[in-house]
């Protein structure tokens, strides 16, 4: 799945990451999808690099993909399957 949609900023509140993208759209998902950025402080979640694939968080070794999350796709990780309902 490719996405031309880019990120724009990324903010988070106590239980949701919310992505911003350039033709105006707001997701939001709950953190519980990511269980990196769920156990990552504040000052960690807010290092993330927004490129045109994604999002990045280097000391969290965390990458997302905006079409992941247009589709609904949480954490990938073998380990931490986690799809939306």
């Amino acid at each position: 799945m490719s996405s031309l949609t880019k990120a724009t900023r990324v903010h988070f509140d106590a239980d949701s990451m919310w992505v911003n993208l350039a033709d105006g759209r707001v997701i939001g998902v709950p953190l519980a999808w990511f269980p990196r950025l769920l156990r990552a402080t504040p000052e960690q979640r807010d290092q993330v690099r927004i490129s045109s694939r994604g999002l990045h968080w280097e000391a969290l070794d965390e990458d997302i993909s905006i079409a992941g999350l247009l589709a609904g796709l949480g954490d990938q990780t073998s380990a931490n399957k986690t799809f939306a309902a």
